[in-house]
C-alpha cells in the first residue's frame, strides 16, 4: 500500500511575507504664475506701441493664470480727458486680444482720476475682491482707490472687514511710505495715511497678507520683511514702467514675474523685475 504524501506548500516570495509598508503621499507645492504690470499711460508718446510689446512677452512667459495693471494704465486725464475714450478703448483692446481668456484686475491711477466713469465703463469697479484665480477661494485679491493721493471710504471700509478664513493679495496704486523706501517722496503716500491703510486691516489678518503691489513711482522696490510694525509676513513691492511716460528704458521699464506658491498652510509670495527696452 503506497504512503500518501501530503503536497508541500510552495513557498511565497521572501518579499510577500514582509510585513506592507503604508503609503505616504506627500501634498505637491502648488505654484500660480502671474504678472503685475504698472503705469502702461496708454495715450502718451510712445506709450501704446511700447505697451502692445510688452505686454505679449509678460504674458507668454511661465503660463500665467491672472494679470494685475496697477493704475495709470491710460493717460485719460490729460486735456480735460478729451481723448479719455480713446485711450481707455486702445488700452482694453490690447489687453483683451493679448490676454485671451487670462482674467485680470486694472486697479485706478491718478491720471484716470477725473475720468472714473469711463474707467468703470471699461476696465472695472475701483476697488473690491475676487478670488486670486487657481486657489480655489484661498486666497483673495483685493484693489484699492487711492488714486488723489487718499485711500477713499470705501477702501478702508473694505480693509476693515477682510475675514481671516483667507490669505490676502493687495494692488492700489500710490507706494506706502514704508521704512528705506527709495521712491521720490512726492510719488508716496503719506505717513498718516500709510498708518490709516495698515490699521484698517484687523490684528487677525495681518499675517494673512502675503503682499502688497504698488506703483507710480517709476521705478523697481522692493521690501520683503518686517515693512510696517505687525506686518512681519508681509511683502511689499513697487512696479516700474510699462509705457512712456517718465520710464527709462535702460531698466525701469518693464514689469513683475510674480509666484504664488501654496504647500499646504504655507503660502508664499514673490516677484522679480523683468527689464523690457
Amino acid at each position: 500500500m503506497k504512503r500518501q504524501v501530503k503536497p508541500s506548500r510552495k513557498r511565497r516570495p521572501a518579499s510577500r511575507l514582509q510585513p506592507k509598508r503604508s503609503l505616504i503621499l506627500k501634498a505637491t507645492a502648488q505654484t500660480i504664475n502671474f504678472a503685475v504690470i504698472g503705469d502702461s499711460h496708454v495715450g502718451y508718446g510712445n506709450s501704446s506701441s511700447i505697451f502692445r510689446n510688452l505686454l505679449p512677452k509678460a504674458v507668454n512667459s511661465g503660463n500665467k493664470r491672472f494679470v494685475i495693471f496697477g493704475g495709470d494704465n491710460t493717460q485719460a486725464g490729460a486735456n480735460h480727458g478729451n481723448n479719455a475714450n480713446t485711450y481707455y478703448k486702445d488700452f482694453k483692446d490690447t489687453v483683451t486680444s493679448t490676454l485671451g481668456s487670462i482674467p485680470y484686475k486694472a486697479s485706478i491711477g491718478n491720471w484716470e482720476a477725473s475720468t472714473q466713469s469711463l474707467f468703470t465703463q471699461y476696465l472695472g469697479r475701483v476697488e473690491g475682491q475676487m478670488n486670486f484665480p487657481g486657489t480655489q477661494g484661498k486666497v483673495k485679491y483685493v484693489w484699492l482707490n487711492c488714486a488723489l493721493g487718499k485711500f477713499t471710504p470705501a477702501s478702508i471700509n473694505l480693509l476693515t472687514n477682510l475675514d481671516d478664513s483667507f490669505y490676502y493679495i493687495i494692488d492700489f496704486h500710490w507706494p506706502l511710505k514704508v521704512s528705506g523706501i527709495t521712491v521720490d517722496p512726492s510719488h508716496v503716500l503719506s505717513a498718516a495715511e500709510t498708518a490709516k491703510f495698515f490699521a484698517a486691516i484687523p490684528t487677525k489678518v495681518r499675517d494673512k497678507v502675503l503682499a502688497i503691489f504698488t506703483h507710480h513711482g517709476h521705478l523697481f522696490y522692493r521690501k520683503l520683511t518686517n515693512i510696517y510694525p505687525g506686518y512681519t509676513k508681509t511683502k511689499f513691492f513697487v512696479c516700474g514702467c510699462s509705457g512712456d511716460y517718465k520710464c527709462k528704458p535702460s531698466g525701469d521699464r518693464g514689469y513683475y514675474n510674480a509666484t504664488l506658491t501654496i504647500n499646504e498652510t504655507a503660502l508664499n509670495v514673490d516677484a522679480f523685475k523683468v527689464a523690457v527696452t
